[in-house]
């Protein structure tokens, strides 16, 4: 497994606020050296499962996104980003495991935490992305509007891209995941083999809401749009040949780190 950066937020917001402008600058252009690109690029592209889902087709630097507490989708949305050269930061999540954004495709050499920022979470947000072009936060208070306007305007100054996991005003788009179905269950034991999941995006830039199915993780761990034709899972028949009186059953499956969002299935 690849190394991953993890930093405080005391690191982070000293050594901004030490010498702002110098420092800001010094970790910009070494990125961009990193990178071998500027960090004001057009689109950051996204996971082909997920591009019609996305305005343009991708994550618009300069703006926000609302998503569900999920972290498969937080991760499936950081996979192609990082892959293609971009630094994400994720503030405020220290249960995210870096095994299952492995998997789900996340490069870990690009990956920044910082688990615990504390009550100026939106401060510590605000400072990473002066340097970082992908920001995923999940807040752990309100935030006032005069504060959210300033980091909408810092966004839009630095052309980074934040995805909040939760409600966000004025959000480019507002992503939400649904309708779970497992597979790989069968009468009551087997392996989680994958998780056919709704995801559903409403944008101020489209008439109505665009809706996808798609396989989050697939068999493989990876993100896949979901086939036209599934087979159903086929229901449990009565023991005694009668409709009705099903004998109740539990299975208590392990799951791989593919599945950061279940840690167990019951049926």
């Amino acid at each position: 497994m690849r190394a991953v950066v993890q930093l405080t937020a005391q690191y982070v917001q000293e050594s901004v606020e030490q010498n702002p402008v110098t420092e800001v600058a010094r970790l910009r252009a070494q990125l961009e050296r990193v990178q071998g690109r500027r960090l004001g690029a057009p689109v950051l592209p996204v996971l082909p499962a997920l591009t019609s889902l996305l305005p343009g087709g991708g994550l618009r630097p300069g703006t926000a996104y609302s998503i569900p507490r999920s972290t498969s989708l937080l991760l499936a949305l950081l996979a192609q980003p990082s892959q293609s050269g971009s630094w994400c930061g994720v503030v405020g999540m220290p249960r995210l495991g870096v095994e299952a954004a492995e998997g789900i495709g996340v490069d870990l050499s690009r990956l920044v935490l910082i688990p615990d920022p504390g009550a100026r979470w939106l401060a510590v947000t605000a400072t990473v992305a002066e340097v970082l072009p992908v920001v995923a936060v999940r807040p752990s208070g309100r935030a006032a509007d005069g504060e959210v306007s300033r980091l909408a305007a810092r966004l839009r100054d630095r052309g980074a891209v934040l995805l909040v996991q939760g409600p966000w005003p004025q959000a480019e788009a507002v992503l939400d995941i649904g309708e779970p179905a497992w597979e790989g269950v069968g009468r009551g034991h087997g392996y989680l083999a994958g998780r056919e999941v709704t995801l559903t995006s409403s944008s101020r830039r489209w008439p109505r809401s665009r809706r996808a199915r798609v396989l989050l993780p697939d068999a493989s761990g990876h993100v896949s749009e979901a086939s036209e034709r599934r087979r159903p899972v086929e229901r449990l028949r009565p023991v005694d040949g009668r409709d009705g009186g099903l004998v109740p059953f539990e299975a208590v499956l392990s799951v791989p780190p593919a599945f950061p969002d279940q840690h167990r299935a019951v049926g």
